[in-house]
């Protein structure tokens, strides 16, 4: 067996072993599936009006109800994870592509770099998350693709915070200064040998940012800033919902556990990741 499988099957042994590690990588899969099967498990009825049906509570033929304009409520939440989970990984995304890159230049670097790049992230951080988000979107404008950058742009600091840490830890390791020594380029020491060196924390914040990613696109859709109507869109729906939450509760209430458990079950298994890929944690 290479290393790398035994590498992969040790980490597997480990990451088993936690049991509300399994339950959320799980849960998390089992809503993956969800949203890529949107299109198929929830078509019907997903934007199509049905005045005789309007607020009709849960029942077998509609099981999480009906809303106002009479359109399938277990429809609208469906196709609303195939939304919230791509604003999650768009966002990831934008932020751990500029954060990592800003993170590996402003360790490796250091000097005038570093100074000017850790000011900007600073000055970035002296903005509460959702504030910053709210700024951006309103520059850029209400919109469900806005939100994605929004929400992209306010995880970058995490990302280079951490990830310079561990470049200037890896930066002091004998092979990646025999490298310098002997001449390799910057561009490579970065890419072959210090990228590999933060993959792990990588992963780890990536899926604890996503749980975060999907909260604070649901916030700004709650507010009218993120998804428009009719988008069923986990944040969206609550936003529509609270209007008639004495009249039919179960407006807000399924959209809030889709939100409730998704983010449950990611950082349940961030948590576990973090356990096993971080070595200081082992036992």
């Amino acid at each position: 067996m290479s290393s790398a499988a035994s590498r992969l099957a040790f980490l597997w042994n480990r990451l088993r072993r936690s049991r509300h590690t399994l339950v959320g990588g799980l849960v998390f899969l089992g809503l993956v599936v969800v949203a890529v099967a949107a299109p198929v498990l929830g078509h019907t009825d997903l934007y199509l009006m049905k005045p005789q049906d309007a607020l009709r509570p849960p029942s077998p033929l509609h099981w999480f109800g009906t809303n106002e304009f009479g359109r399938d409520m277990f429809a609208r939440v469906v196709q609303g994870a195939h939304l919230s989970l791509g604003v999650g990984v768009v966002a990831v995304g934008i932020a751990c592509g500029i954060g990592v890159l800003v993170g590996l230049v402003s360790g490796y670097y250091s000097g005038t770099v570093d100074l000017v790049l850790m000011r900007l992230v600073d000055l970035m951080l002296a903005f509460p998350g959702i504030l910053l988000a709210l700024a951006i979107v309103a520059i850029l404008g209400p919109g469900l693709t806005n939100a994605m950058i929004a929400v992209g742009i306010n995880g970058i600091p995490a990302y280079a915070r951490v990830i310079r840490g561990a470049v200037l830890q890896a930066r002091a390791t004998l092979y990646v200064e025999g490298a310098r020594a002997v001449g390799v380029p910057p561009r490579t020491i970065l890419t072959r040998y210090l990228l590999p060196n933060v993959t792990a924390p990588i992963v780890v914040l990536s899926t604890l940012n996503m749980a975060g990613a999907i909260l604070t696109a649901a916030s700004l859709s709650f507010l009218g800033l993120g998804a428009q109507p009719p988008q069923p869109e986990w944040g969206a729906l609550l936003n529509a919902g609270r209007n008639w939450l004495i009249q039919a509760w179960w407006l807000m209430t399924f959209p809030g556990l889709a939100i409730m458990v998704t983010v449950l079950s990611i950082n349940a298994l961030g948590d576990g990741l973090r356990d096993v890929l971080d070595p200081r944690l082992r036992a």
